[in-house]
């Protein structure tokens, strides 16, 4: 009786210390993010001559308290070429991803562009569209 006593004891002591010694701490919750926030989430080429340039730009800015890290960037076809800096965007600062559209290819396109990074909302989908015609 008096063994069991004691491991009761032992048992309220333990538990009491673990509750003492790890305050919590509320800043975990928190936490700072990255937010990326585009000027347009479409680039409309308009209507274009074959063999003209197919480069575009979509600017955007991180609005979120902690750097932004573009891990890829990737198009829905091999006729679109996106390229972008690797380098982290501090909070307020702005960058651009360059997209490079074939334009030998005559008729009308539509086609998406999907950003990775670790803003806030997860995946950003950009579009570009437009019509390619004849040169003359």
């Amino acid at each position: 009786m008096k063994r069991t006593l004691n491991i009761a004891i032992l048992l309220v002591l333990t538990f009491s210390l673990f509750n003492a010694a790890a305050p919590i701490n509320y800043d975990i919750y928190n936490t700072k993010v990255a937010v990326i926030k585009f000027k347009t989430e479409v680039v409309d080429y308009g209507t274009i001559t074959q063999n003209s340039d197919g480069t575009r730009l979509f600017s955007f800015t991180n609005t979120g308290d902690a750097p932004l890290l573009i891990t890829n960037v990737k198009a829905s076809c091999g006729c679109t070429v996106p390229s972008y800096s690797k380098a982290p965007i501090l909070p307020g600062e702005s960058g651009e991803l360059s997209i490079k559209y074939d334009t030998k290819r005559l008729g009308a396109f539509t086609k998406t562009i999907t950003v990775t990074s670790n803003a806030e909302g997860g995946n950003k989908i950009l579009k570009i569209k437009g019509n390619i015609v004849a040169s003359k």
